[in-house]
């Protein structure tokens, strides 16, 4: 079964680009590549409020562990650790970007390959 991401033209854009600049592990690389291909672009204000996007607040489980983290995503140049928010192109950030609330996913991080469910999505006005 395969769920089709839901992004902006210019965030589908920015994730290309990442991909062309070679900032994944084969395995992120393969996966991204094959959501964009089912990737449903659409205009940012039609995006749903319960899908992760730039100037999002997420919610996510760790499902092996159960650990719950909050990240604010942001478009890369705006990213600030004192601000506590992230890059939409950082690895979490590629990972969720596109799912909606209460989607399960795997992604490559350091650690190895993480499972996580979205538990909350928020947008930022």
């Amino acid at each position: 079964m395969t769920t089709s991401i839901i992004l902006s033209t210019g965030i589908f854009d920015l994730l290309k680009d990442h991909i062309r600049r070679r900032k994944l592990s084969k395995y992120n690389q393969e996966k991204l590549e094959q959501e964009l291909r089912n990737a449903r672009q659409i205009l940012s204000k039609d995006i749903p409020a319960d899908v992760v996007t730039v100037n999002t607040r997420v919610r996510v489980k760790e499902l092996e562990t159960g650990a719950e983290f909050n990240y604010t995503l942001v478009p890369p140049a705006k990213a600030r650790n004192k601000h506590n928010t992230l890059s939409i192109l950082s690895p979490i950030g590629v990972a969720m970007v596109g799912y909606s609330q209460g989607s399960e996913l795997k992604w490559e991080m350091p650690e190895g390959i993480k499972a996580y469910r979205i538990e909350e999505v928020t947008r930022l006005a």
